[in-house]
């Protein structure tokens, strides 16, 4: 048995179809008090508040106490239970969308990783006690719960990034670094960012960041980042009618005559040129096509 408090909602879904709350509740368990096998349609997580208990997915048993907490991902058979001397209590939020294998990926959750420790017990079971009271199916209360469980997952990011960063090895970390830089510049590369903004982003002075790079990937951050916005504009060249200085701004160039220099010294021509050679090389190899396939079928002049 346990003694428990649990919200259940519905059409969430509706409005936040990439990331929503389910369900939440807290509860404390008796000894001994199990639950599975199960499995479940949604993510799950569960954060131990006191006690201990144990945690079984795919044959493997995982021991767990306080300030530590567990994953369940859907459709994986899971069981798990409270200890006899010590019995656990502990709070969940249930929770699914589109993005959530994204969403938990970038906390270093999911893909194996099922287990993790946050220090932050207060806190959470603050947002999750928040949620409780949030259970009036209207507009107001929608978006605070969905405002209430990104602020859980801001808080285990935190930790969960302090704690996976203790545990690393220094090329870890490294590989860690770059890869947040990396992905700052993906999501904003159209912003006109510097590697001053990357560098902040990371919290890393910019020489050290250019250390990285170079070591990482063989580049500099000011190189990558050119090398990116420039190859979008590219694919932009290619597969759109839109105008240089519209391609140029959206991929970060205030300065069309900048963008053009730049593409040319990457690519050995200009954005205007390629897209002519291009286009002209596309019609002759769909006539190229078409030829062959009127030869072969014998519907030709």
């Amino acid at each position: 048995m346990e003694e428990s408090y649990v919200l259940h909602l519905q059409n969430q879904y509706q409005k936040f179809s990439d990331f929503y709350l389910c369900y939440c509740g807290h509860a404390r368990c008796a000894p001994l008090h199990s639950y599975g096998p199960a499995v479940r349609p949604n993510y799950l997580l569960h954060y131990i508040l006191e006690g201990r208990g144990t945690y079984r997915v795919e044959g493997r048993d995982y021991s767990l106490g306080k300030g530590e907490g567990f994953l369940i991902e859907p459709n994986q058979q899971t069981f798990y239970q409270a200890s006899e001397e010590d019995p656990w209590s502990y709070l969940w939020i249930g929770f699914d969308g589109s993005r959530c294998a994204n969403c938990l990926r970038s906390i270093g959750l999911g893909g194996g990783h099922l287990t993790f420790r946050c220090e932050d017990g207060g806190g959470l079971l603050e947002l999750v006690e928040t949620m409780l009271t949030h259970n009036k199916p209207d507009n107001a209360g929608d978006f605070m719960l969905q405002s209430l469980l990104c602020q859980f997952f801001a808080r285990l990011a935190r930790d969960i990034s302090a704690d996976m960063e203790k545990h690393m090895s220094k090329a870890d970390r490294e590989n860690l670094y770059v890869h947040q830089a990396l992905e700052y510049i993906r999501n904003n590369y159209s912003n006109g960012i510097t590697v001053g903004d990357v560098a902040n982003y990371v919290v890393l002075n910019r020489s050290y960041l250019f250390t990285l790079f170079q070591r990482v990937l063989g580049v500099s951050p000011q190189e990558y980042l050119s090398q990116f916005r420039l190859t979008r504009a590219k694919e932009q060249l290619t597969l759109t009618n839109s105008s240089v200085a519209s391609i140029a701004q959206s991929c970060g160039y205030q300065d069309p005559q900048v963008f053009s220099k730049a593409f040319k010294q990457l690519f050995g021509t200009t954005p205007v040129k390629y897209r002519k050679l291009d286009r002209e090389n596309a019609r002759r190899s769909l006539e190229s096509h078409l030829a062959g396939t009127a030869e072969y079928t014998g519907t030709g002049p």
